[in-house]
């Protein structure tokens, strides 16, 4: 019996057109150009603008650009898991306002929150159903409105994040290409140091909460700097010696765009020169979810069948991981 990957097959992704430069930052918080893009690399970052708009709206984009690639009817998708940190409402899942606004009238759908370590928990969980033979086409997509949960007196945490979405589309494949390995980790401990301070079931919003800006992104910079700097590299490495790769076999590094150090550290423990790694973070800024995605949309034109490509991601909570893809086709 022949096994069954499961193989990304199309890639589809929207950013906002709005776009945010350090210059603008500078008008509203205490920063700088030099200050910004020697710490992070970031020189500008989308913002999803205008009433009512969320997550599930860029979302949509990223699939509709999917489906037309692959001439698909969304009658054809079976499910929908969507990676977010900023869902469009506490209840119900992103995943079915999407699916309804998508018309993917016959797929069900939930969401994932792993922090910026989403996407790559979202991709596994939707490998094992592609795998069992359950389902034959799955999107997974990773996407964020970042700037809704940004504090813009805070200079520390509003220069890094911007709006953005990905969407990858699953399908079996018994030739030996698709996600092929994932080592996924995480530690609750971390929590302390990057996350939202009110608005769960342990700090209802209330007047107070609202008024003390405990809604936003509170982020101790420097520890999540070194845990990330050690930890994505280190799981990164692990997926390479796990399936006795070398650098010379890897095609390309598909890092989460949270920090230029952070990435290069990781590249460098890999083994890897620049001309191999995915980077768009001085364009885009921190996506959350939609930093992979993003990044193999803008590349699949470059990718190939048979490049062997490894994703990593570190987010809150604290969560990290890298997969290892065999891709499987060349972009017509």
């Amino acid at each position: 019996m022949q096994k069954v990957n499961a193989a990304i097959t199309a890639v589809g992704g929207y950013v906002p057109d709005y776009i945010m430069t350090n210059a603008e930052l500078e008008t509203i918080v205490d920063t700088t150009d030099e200050w910004i893009t020697t710490r992070t690399g970031i020189k500008e970052r989308r913002i999803l603008k205008g009433e009512g708009k969320g997550t599930s709206d860029m979302a949509v984009e990223a699939i509709k650009d999917l489906l037309i690639k692959k001439n698909l009817d969304p009658l054809e998708i079976e499910c929908i898991i969507c990676a977010t940190t900023t869902p469009d409402f506490t209840f119900p899942a992103t995943a079915n306002v999407i699916s309804d606004k998508a018309g993917l009238k016959n797929a069900f759908g939930y969401d994932i929150n792993a922090a910026c370590s989403g996407f790559l928990f979202a991709l596994t969980t939707a490998t094992s159903f592609i795998e069992s033979g359950r389902y034959k086409k799955i999107i997974v997509v990773g996407g964020d409105k970042m700037s809704s949960i940004l504090n813009y007196d805070d200079r520390t945490t509003c220069i890094i994040f911007g709006d953005g979405c990905g969407a990858v589309l699953l399908e079996p494949n018994t030739d030996g290409y698709g996600i092929i390995d994932s080592v996924l980790k995480s530690d609750g401990a971390g929590r302390a140091f990057l996350h939202q301070k009110a608005g769960g079931s342990v700090k209802p919003a209330t007047v107070e909460t609202v008024m003390n800006k405990e809604h936003f992104v509170y982020q101790e910079g420097q520890t999540v700097f070194k845990f990330a700097v050690k930890n994505m590299a280190e799981v990164a490495a692990e997926i390479m010696q796990r399936n006795n790769l070398t650098s010379d076999d890897i095609s390309w590094l598909v890092p989460h765009q949270a920090n230029k150090r952070i990435i290069s550290a990781t590249s460098e423990r890999m083994g890897l020169p620049e001309a191999k790694v995915m980077v768009n973070i001085e364009k885009y800024g921190n996506t959350t979810n939609g930093t992979l995605p993003l990044c193999l949309w803008e590349w699949e034109s470059k990718l190939k069948k048979g490049d062997n490509i490894v994703l990593a991601a570190f987010g809150g909570g604290f969560t990290w991981g890298a997969t290892y893809i065999k891709w499987a086709y060349d972009t017509k």
